[in-house]
């Protein structure tokens, strides 16, 4: 079966997050001041070919516990359906 893995990984909300300070300053400068709180991530795609969703959702908590987030400064979230 096929699956798709829709991932995002996000910096963990304890620690600051440069980009998404600038980013909320232009917001705040381009008249936006009702937006507050800006994170920036990465969103990542991946299709998965297993025999069912559990091995599949096994699959992906492996790479991203290996190679797509950092879990000292991450933390990832996914959802995973039929492709």
């Amino acid at each position: 079966m096929k699956f798709i893995a829709e991932i995002d990984v996000m910096p963990l909300k304890a620690l600051l997050d440069p980009q998404g300070k600038a980013v909320g300053m232009t917001l705040t400068g381009l008249g936006y001041s009702d937006v507050q709180n800006v994170r920036i991530g990465k969103h990542i795609t991946l299709e998965i070919e297993a025999t069912n969703k559990e091995k599949a959702m096994t699959i992906v908590n492996e790479i991203c516990s290996k190679t797509l987030h950092n879990p000292i400064m991450e933390g990832f979230e996914y959802d995973l359906h039929e492709g």
